[in-house]
């Protein structure tokens, strides 16, 4: 009886069944075996009360074997009682490989990566090898303390001592390099697989998805080699999560559909939909998923909230935010930021300031660097430097969004000493300066018209810093130039520039020549980009509003016509202003123009 409850993790009906005074009668010697169970069924249960008393009564009976004081150093182990497993564990004189692996999995169960990664030195002193399950829990742990270097000497062990590869191990190799950043390392590691499961196609469809090679992740998903394979919850989230990330919609509702057939109905799967129709801009799908979900908890409410606030609707993001509290679901750090965003994005300054104190009360500053960056960056975009500046003075922990949400908050006011005061900080505190940082360098510079610092940080951000510029930095070259009446120049940097220029980099280029009254070289460079790009109504305007500044009205006009014949338009222009009115959160009045 007590093996068939075992069978179908009937875990409470076994400690329940071994308790019965029936049950104790029958067995004239308390059998070793019995033992073993009801100690997995504690440790399943994390029932610490009920495994001591099983304890207890195996001092009592006495001769326990092998499996059953393993199963005690396993017990106290999932009980998070860690050092009565060591005790336990000190106390076996005879230690197979499960023994040690139990310890070791304790440790590295309980985050004592460092004890479990000692005590398997232990352990090949004591001549044991490990079994797939030792080496897979060791790799995890190199994998939480980011000791690549560790992982993958483990990987060469698993290899020189003929270790098979199980859906473990291969996972916890798989998980490893993808999460260092190793994505080919984990891609050789799954091609090289002589059988490919479910587990290990959806770990490697899960490491592209995570370090930004959505397509990979899709193009193994689609793969017709692998048909076979039923995908589950984990799989399809992680496709959902690519298809947000390349915007592939037609790809997000089939998964959709494919999920529904597999009768996929968990909330990861239903969080992961919300978020990919949000980013496919697709939000009146994602809000049709979120009113489906029965229970919903608060990572389905960032996700909508998250997802109105990055599609514009600031209003009905903050309304949501409302109604989560209303429902009794308690906002975390993703949901202050994913609030703080929205109220930046228009300058919602009063309701931004309540976040902040709401913040202050519920203790989300202290704990997260996000919610601190979220605010700084609130104070930057509603122009009070002050603010700002308080608060990255007060914040503990600064990443590099941080500092440079503070460089922009002065580039944009013009204060351009004080963003470089602050680059020369980062490097003070030996913080790598990545891309986002020398953009704000370089947008500063821009905005000061400090044509040699520019020109300067651009060099070193290539040269000493080997960072492939973009075309944010590639614009604010050109608008640094432009400004200072270099358009020869800037037209010659256009030209060698490696990546096919964009409508920000002409317009700071066309703004430099309405500036200096070169309407002829602006010309020549949107003629080539209408040449280029015919489809594309954002030159046709470039091009009018360059003969309008110089009073060519019927220029302008023609060009305006031409756009209208090949059935392009111009998207309108609108404007935001906060009101006084007496609700928690005012809608924002819209002036559009166009």
């Amino acid at each position: 009886m007590i093996r068939w409850y075992f069978l179908n993790d009937s875990y409470w009906e076994i400690v329940q069944f071994y308790n019965t005074t029936r049950l104790r009668k029958c067995l004239n010697e308390y059998d070793n075996v019995v033992f073993s169970i009801v100690l997995k069924a504690c440790s399943e249960l994390r029932e610490i009360d009920e495994g001591r008393k099983l304890h207890c009564q195996i001092v009592k009976v006495g001769s326990p074997d092998s499996f059953v004081l393993t199963g005690l150093v396993d017990m106290y182990a999932k009980c998070r009682e860690i050092e009565d497993s060591r005790h336990l564990f000190d106390e076996i004189h005879e230690r197979n490989v499960v023994c040690w692996t139990s310890m070791i999995v304790g440790y590295i169960q309980n985050d004592c990566l460092k004890e479990g990664l000692l005590l398997f030195n232990k352990m090949r002193e004591g001549l044991v090898e490990g079994n797939q399950y030792t080496l897979g829990s060791l790799v995890t742990a190199c994998t939480k303390l980011g000791a690549l270097h560790q992982g993958k000497w483990f990987h060469g062990y698993v290899i020189k001592s003929g270790v098979d590869l199980n859906s473990f191990l291969v996972t916890s190799l798989l998980d490893l390099y993808s999460k260092c950043g190793e994505i080919r390392d984990a891609s050789s590691v799954f091609y090289e697989l002589s059988t490919i499961d479910l587990v290990s196609w959806t770990a490697m469809i899960v490491g592209y998805a995570q370090r930004g090679h959505p397509k990979e992740a899709l193009k193994l998903f689609t793969d017709k080699r692998r048909k076979f394979l039923l995908p589950n919850t984990i799989t399809t989230s992680s496709v959902l999560s690519a298809c947000a990330q390349t915007g592939y919609l037609t790809m997000g509702r089939s998964v959709h559909g494919l999920g529904i057939k597999l009768g996929l109905k968990d909330a990861t799967f239903e969080n992961a939909l919300i978020d990919m129709y949000a980013k496919c801009h697709m939000i009146g799908d994602a809000w049709c998923v979120f009113e489906t979900v029965f229970d919903k908890d608060v990572i389905a409410w960032n996700s909508i909230i998250s997802g109105y606030s990055q599609n514009g609707y600031t209003y009905e993001a903050l309304e949501l935010f409302h109604r989560m509290r209303l429902e009794s679901v308690s906002p975390d750090a993703v949901t202050l930021v994913s609030v703080l965003s929205a109220c930046a994005s228009v300058g919602g300054y009063r309701a931004g300031i309540s976040f902040h104190g709401y913040c202050m009360k519920a203790g989300l500053l202290s704990g997260s660097v996000y919610v601190g960056t979220a605010l700084l960056n609130f104070y930057a975009k509603c122009g009070d430097a002050e603010c700002a500046r308080l608060m990255f003075d007060e914040m503990g922990e600064k990443n590099s969004i941080t500092w440079s949400a503070m460089i922009g908050c002065y580039g944009i006011q013009g204060d351009c000493s004080r963003s470089l005061e602050l680059f020369g900080d980062t490097l003070k505190e030996k913080l790598e300066p990545n891309e986002v940082i020398f953009t704000t360098i370089l947008s500063a510079c821009s905005h000061s018209g400090m044509l040699g610092e520019g020109s300067r940080y651009f060099n070193t951000m290539c040269k000493v810093y080997n960072i492939v510029p973009s075309m944010k930095h590639y614009a604010c070259m050109v608008d640094l130039l432009a400004r200072a009446g270099r358009l020869k120049e800037a037209l010659d940097f256009i030209e060698k520039i490696p990546i096919q220029p964009d409508v920000s980099l002409l317009g700071a280029f066309l703004h430099g020549c309405r500036l200096h009254s070169r309407l002829d070289l602006g010309e020549v460079v949107v003629r080539r980009m209408l040449e280029l790009h015919p489809d594309k109504a954002c030159y046709y305007v470039l091009m009018s509003y360059l003969y309008a500044s110089e009073g060519r009205w019927g220029d302008a006009n023609q060009v305006m016509e031409l756009m209208k014949q090949r059935g392009l338009a111009k998207l309108p222009g609108w404007s935001q202003v906060e009101m006084e009115t007496g609700d928690d959160f005012s809608p924002l009045v819209v002036a559009s123009h166009s």
